[in-house]
């Protein structure tokens, strides 16, 4: 009877373990599927706002159109063969990001008010790819900053081996904007690429107060190796 017991606690241990372990494999090729389907829906938006930027460029001056398709063709060339990748160096991530601040500058003759601090300890430090681009975009569409004067963009990240922080702080214009229709979902799609990847491994404040627009992500980064 005692050996009977035994071996039934035992098969059906087992059999619960089985089925654990199913239901993870399970989630982790739902968690996947929907990380592929938010990178589809975040890439093209990315890219149809570059093609506006060039477009836009080559109606104000032709002669930095070439300047601003090799800023384009580094972008494009990141997002088809490394944004594939579960994860990518935070030097090229934080190159794309320079490359779509160019390619959005080049847009005037006169400087935008735009500020960028990086501290990067380490190039090949790992982090998910296009995280913080959607932050940027936001923060380039609904700070007016095509007027310098009264408009402004605040651009930080640091990284070390344990923690990346990343803020971004930009001006609201007193008068309303009247903005596209296209857009919106960078922003709740990086949220939810958030909670997927770095599930309780990160912090997301958003905050808005004295016509100032807040944003500041912090990463605590697990072990790729």
């Amino acid at each position: 009877m005692i050996a009977y017991l035994i071996a039934t606690f035992l098969e059906t241990f087992l059999f619960a373990q089985r089925k654990e372990e199913e239901m993870i494999i399970s989630k982790n090729e739902n968690l996947q599927t929907e990380l592929k389907l938010l990178k589809s829906q975040i890439n093209p938006h990315f890219l149809f706002n570059s093609l506006n930027n060039i477009y836009a460029l080559s109606v104000i001056d032709s002669d930095k159109t070439q300047q601003s398709i090799s800023y384009l063709s580094e972008m494009l060339r990141y997002v088809l063969y490394e944004c594939d990748r579960p994860f990518v160096t935070i030097k090229k991530e934080l190159a794309y990001i320079e490359n779509y601040i160019q390619l959005f500058s080049l847009k005037s003759s006169k400087p935008y008010n735009i500020n960028t601090e990086f501290e990067v300890s380490d190039p090949s430090i790992l982090i998910a790819p296009m995280l913080f681009i959607p932050f940027i975009e936001n923060a380039f569409k609904h700070s007016n900053i095509e007027k310098p004067e009264s408009s402004f963009m605040d651009i930080y990240l640091y990284s070390s081996t344990e923690v990346v922080v990343f803020k971004v702080e930009n001006s609201i214009p007193k008068d309303t904007m009247i903005k596209d229709k296209i857009g919106g979902i960078g922003l709740e799609n990086v949220k939810k690429r958030l909670n997927i990847l770095y599930a309780e491994k990160h912090t997301l404040h958003i905050d808005t107060k004295n016509q100032i627009f807040k944003v500041e992500l912090r990463i605590n980064l697990p072990n790729h190796a």
